[in-house]
């Protein structure tokens, strides 16, 4: 895992995850996203969730290009302890804010709203096409915001009535929700 660009660009991180519940976005995939990302926010302005976090890897890419207030939920153990080291070693601790949790109850029970929403949810999570729809009847994306979901070509999300674009990387898929 790398990060790609901002100010931590290049840096590699090699989480213990040979038997986690991960699935790490690639760096191609990753790359095209900050692109549209950064031709659409300003990096600085941002408050992020990233639900499903995982390694963290889209915190620490939001964080190293400038981003100062990043929530990163996830609720395996692993992922959470190589979060805070990860967090800890770049001297970030002030621009994230690591929950350990459901993140469907995580979505339930938080009041805040965020600019910039961040989901990549196993791909064979029986439940993952609630998550657009919770994300909107929570109402957690700021009036402008975006909230992007990835997942692969066996999830669709056109017929959602927030949905606005997707971007296709091979089995990645970037589905971006906006409100309406």
């Amino acid at each position: 895992m790398r990060i790609i660009g901002g100010k931590f660009g290049g840096r590699r991180f090699n989480p213990p995850a040979k038997n986690w519940p991960t699935r790490p976005t690639t760096d191609i995939s990753k790359e095209a996203l900050f692109n549209i990302i950064s031709n659409n926010f300003d990096f600085e302005d941002l408050k992020v969730l990233d639900l499903f976090c995982g390694t963290g890897n889209h915190t620490y890419e939001f964080v190293s290009r400038g981003t100062k207030d990043v929530t990163s939920v996830d609720k395996f153990h692993g992922c959470i302890r190589f979060v805070n080291e990860t967090v800890k070693t770049l001297d970030i601790t002030d621009h994230v804010r690591i929950v350990k949790a459901d993140v469907f109850k995580f979505v339930e029970y938080t009041k805040d709203t965020y600019d910039y929403i961040f989901a990549g949810p196993p791909y064979g999570l029986k439940t993952m096409d609630m998550i657009p729809g919770l994300i909107f009847k929570n109402q957690l994306v700021k009036g402008d915001g975006w909230f992007v979901m990835e997942h692969n070509p066996n999830h669709n999300y056109e017929d959602h009535p927030n949905f606005d674009f997707s971007r296709n990387y091979g089995q990645t898929i970037f589905s971006v929700f906006i409100n309406k």
